[in-house]
């Protein structure tokens, strides 16, 4: 059964089985019973599908370590590049720096926000009680304090924070109905559907969260979201209200849309 697996899944679920690092197993190789069944099932439960983060629990997000599950999406390492390039444009934020997470899911950007900044106040915000239950647990874990808010988009924000936002961030839903049929079954059984699929044409959440957050934006302030790689040019005519480009992940594809809030007043 094990020989169907990749090696380096196999040693991380050994470490996930056994509690011991890749060290320690190298010295103790798994040989008493009771690890070997959890071993075999964890091995058992990869094979059908189930996702790697998902049997090992946790998944380090820039300065933070997240639990994950079925509660939410699995932070991938284009939206830890969100959050680098986040920081690195903000460069500082203090007290008066009111910085947003939206669609938050286990909470791993609002928290590494936090971590980056531990004197500005970090929002984040979702629609599904479950992940904010997640989010919530992984606050509580790392140590952070994040205020965790339920409800669509940036409407839960409290109202004295509108034109006063220095940063929204946000790895929205951006699939197509079309390319979540074309997923491969690993994370269509597994991932969350509202977490993904935006609708027929995939940016419509993307659409309304940049109508939304202009307002809430300071003069200057910024939103960055994760964007499908296909969806570069659509997104610029989406943004057209800012002064917006289109940056590009680790393997060259389009995948961020930095838009920041110029001086005019109206639209």
């Amino acid at each position: 059964m094990a020989s169907a697996l990749p090696s380096h899944e196999l040693e991380r679920l050994a470490m996930t089985a056994t509690g011991r690092s890749r060290a320690a197993l190298l010295a103790v190789p798994v040989t008493a019973p009771e690890e070997q069944a959890r071993l075999d099932s964890l091995i058992g439960r990869r094979l059908d599908g189930e996702p790697l983060q998902y049997l090992e629990g946790t998944v380090p997000f820039g300065p933070v370590e997240v639990r994950v599950d079925r509660r939410a999406l699995i932070p991938r390492p284009e939206t830890e590049q969100l959050w680098e390039l986040a920081v690195g444009l903000l460069g500082q934020a203090g007290p008066g720096t009111p910085l947003v997470d939206v669609g938050t899911g286990s909470g791993a950007l609002a928290l590494a926000l936090r971590a980056a900044f531990p004197t500005a106040p970090v929002y984040g915000i979702d629609l599904s009680s479950t992940a904010l239950d997640l989010a919530r647990e992984n606050a509580a874990v790392n140590g952070l304090e994040v205020t965790f808010l339920e409800g669509d988009l940036l409407g839960p924000l409290p109202e004295g924070l509108r034109g006063r936002v220095e940063m929204i961030v946000s790895n929205p839903p951006y699939l197509s109905d079309a390319e979540w049929e074309a997923l491969p079954g690993e994370i269509r059984l597994h991932e969350p559907r509202e977490a993904l699929v935006a609708g027929p044409e995939g940016t419509e959440v993307l659409a309304r969260l940049a109508a939304e957050a202009y307002w809430w934006l300071g003069i200057g302030g910024r939103l960055i979201c994760e964007i499908g790689e296909t969806q570069g040019e659509a997104v610029l005519g989406l943004f057209g209200e800012y002064e917006c480009e289109v940056r590009a992940d680790l393997a060259g594809r389009p995948r961020f849309v930095v838009a920041r809030r110029g001086a005019s007043c109206c639209r």
